[in-house]
């Protein structure tokens, strides 16, 4: 017996698969516990309401199939039950609503169980810690206490576990369009690889198996015929070669710049492939196509039946309530009108004649006895109007019952038909791949599928590949260090001499070391590049500067430009190298402030600088170079 459990969402796409009659020879709801709704789709849809309006839990389910091995017999119900019930226990489901279903799938029966994780009482989502070790733990107790076998995967060590291990949904996905198993795959290309003694020869091999070797995600891949991709080492069934290995034996002549890439191999095997399936598809049998068409609309023309049956019941129930409630509105004002006749007609009756008739109408009793009649006739008729006024507001009620009933079931029968549906689509697409499987094992038993030959690439690549790890990558490291060695300069710099000459505004001639060539290339430009803490300030001028300390503002400095600089006062933007920082206004405060700071820095520096070049340079008068002792006293100040 093998279990499988995941926590998941998305029930309706669960429920369409759970009621695929197509992949399922038998298909049987056993039971749904915990909702009004006595199918799956509804049921699904009033678990999760229940769970977006009082939880914030996403996957609000809990999906678990149940394999019993078909070799040691059929479990029984109450077998299933009997496991779902502990499973219930163990993961602490006790009393949440849930659904089971049986299905038979070529002749080995299941059984898939779905619990909803929301508890309605207390508002939250039922935690399930280490479901894998507690689902392990059941499935050893039922098979002992049932007698019966356990997998091989039960006691198996995680390290006695080759590379082929649990198959996984893509696996089955590749198996199911494709028709080849993971085994085989890995069988073919384990071959491949101990057969060949060279590069060459292994990617010759895999070219004739119907391979193209290719670079993604991983150095080397696998495309197939049918443009599925498997990782090339994940494919070699042999404990003793390692992703390393095959690295080495491949890169000396299939380096992977050299390679397709994953995009590139599959459009070459679209054109290789699409001939060969037009043919095939236009051959394909319509027999299973119409014979599903047949199953479906037999299952559909009972839904559509019910519902032509339900819109007949609802018009003929709301034709008779109205009737009914004509009649009760009829009823009640015939039944004041008759007793507003009868009245008239006795006090008619009643009537005085003669001489009571004179006395009445001379002592007034006459007068009294009409508006009395009046008066009790005003009353009866205010009771009336508040009857018939109860009769309109409990026949709407009635109706409103009536019209929301309706809603209901017709929202019922459309979600069914909806559902319904989703299921058909989800039959036509499992036919559909079903014959596309078939039809490519038929294509590989009459034709050659050899691929292309791979031939690697001479021309080095236009743009270069960005790989995100640079210290696992071989590529990554080599184009490091060629930026690198294209930003470094190993060339001397003598910047005393080269200030104290942009101070004074003069230039040596003649000068053939490299440490002159570098400042008077910088210094035709006008322009350095300065790192200031953990800013770099760029496009300072420091001939500027340096005049600006000096007092000659008016002079032409060496590089033929002007500068033109302004009194600048406390509040001026402006900074003491004559730039007006872009955006000051936008310009965070902390900014402006460290740029200021490393303006002023700089100025303060070049009043210096100069101060030591004037007390270097030798006086027009003497000739005779100056004491050492006077030279170093600047420098001992600064």
């Amino acid at each position: 017996m093998i279990p499988f459990g995941s926590q998941r969402a998305l029930g309706q796409d669960l429920a369409t698969h759970l009621l695929n009659a197509h992949d399922n020879e038998t298909l049987e709801v056993a039971q749904v516990r915990g909702s009004v709704a006595r199918d799956l789709h509804g049921a699904f849809a009033e678990w999760e309401a229940v769970a977006h309006c009082l939880t914030r839990c996403r996957n609000y389910l809990y999906s678990l199939s149940v394999n019993p091995d078909p070799a040691q017999g059929r479990l029984t119900r109450e077998q299933y039950l009997d496991y779902v019930g502990r499973v219930e226990e163990r993961l602490g489901l006790t009393g949440q609503p849930r659904a089971v279903i049986f299905h038979e799938k070529h002749g080995r029966q299941h059984c898939h169980v779905v619990w909803s994780r929301i508890d309605a009482e207390k508002g939250t989502a039922r935690h399930l810690a280490f479901d894998h070790e507690k689902l392990m733990m059941v499935t050893r107790e039922f098979a002992r206490d049932h007698g019966l076998r356990l997998p091989d995967g039960y006691f198996r060590d995680k390290g006695d576990r080759g590379k082929g291990g649990q198959q996984s949904l893509y696996e089955r996905a590749q198996e199911a369009a494709t028709g080849i198993s993971k085994e085989e795959r890995m069988l073919h290309v384990t071959q491949a690889w101990r057969a060949s003694d060279s590069p060459k020869a292994f990617v010759r091999a895999l070219e004739e198996l119907g391979y193209v070797l290719a670079t993604g995600k991983r150095p080397y891949v696998l495309v197939d015929v049918y443009g599925e991709v498997n990782a090339l080492p994940k494919l070699i069934d042999d404990k003793t070669v390692r992703t390393k290995d095959i690295r080495a034996f491949l890169e000396a002549e299939f380096p992977p710049e050299s390679l397709p890439t994953v995009e590139e191999a599959q459009a070459l095997i679209a054109q290789h492939r699409q001939a060969i399936e037009d043919f095939n598809k236009a051959k394909a049998k319509t027999d299973e196509v119409e014979k599903l068409k047949e199953q479906q609309a037999q299952r559909r023309q009972g839904i559509e039946k019910e519902a032509a049956e339900l819109k007949v019941r609802q018009r003929r129930e709301r034709v008779h309530l109205s009737g009914q409630q004509k009649q009760e509105l009829s009823a009640l004002r015939a039944a004041y009108l008759d007793g507003m006749k009868r009245r008239k007609i006795e006090r008619a009756q009643s009537r005085p004649t003669g001489l009571a008739a004179f006395l009445g109408r001379i002592t007034g009793v006459a007068l009294i006895a009409k508006k009395l009649h009046k008066y009790r006739d005003r009353k009866r008729f205010e009771t009336f109007l508040v009857e018939r006024k109860q009769l309109y507001d409990r026949q709407s009620q009635e109706r409103l019952a009536l019209r929301r009933r309706q809603q209901v079931q017709a929202a019922d029968i459309n979600r069914n038909l909806r559902a319904l549906g989703q299921i058909e689509q989800r039959e036509r697409r499992s036919l559909e791949t079903a014959m596309l499987k078939h039809r490519r094992i038929d294509e590989r038993k009459r034709h050659d599928h050899r691929m292309p030959p791979v031939r690697a690439k001479t021309e080095a690549p236009k743009k270069a590949r960005w790989v995100t790890n640079a210290y696992t990558s071989t590529l990554a490291r080599e184009l490091a260090e060629r930026a690198a060695a294209r930003r470094r300069v190993d060339r001397p710099v003598n910047l005393k001499d080269e200030f104290a000459r942009a101070a004074v505004g003069e230039e040596k001639e003649g000068s053939s070391s490299e440490a002159s060539k570098a400042p008077a290339r910088a210094e035709g430009e006008g322009r350095f590049r300065r790192v200031t803490g953990r800013r770099v300030i760029t496009d300072v001028n420091l001939e500027g500067d340096f005049e600006h300390a000096a007092g000659d503002r008016g002079r032409v400095p060496a590089s033929g430009r002007v500068r033109q600089r302004s009194q600048s006062g406390p509040n001026d933007p402006r900074l003491p190298c004559g730039k007006t920082p872009r955006h000051h206004r936008r310009e965070p405060r902390r900014r402006l402030r460290a740029r200021r700071h490393a303006s002023r820095e700089l100025h303060r520096r070049g009043q210096c600088l100069i101060r030591w070049a004037e007390a270097d340079r030798e006086p027009e008068s003497q000739t005779a170079p100056a004491p050492q002792a006077e030279r170093k006293e600047p420098r001992q100040r600064l």
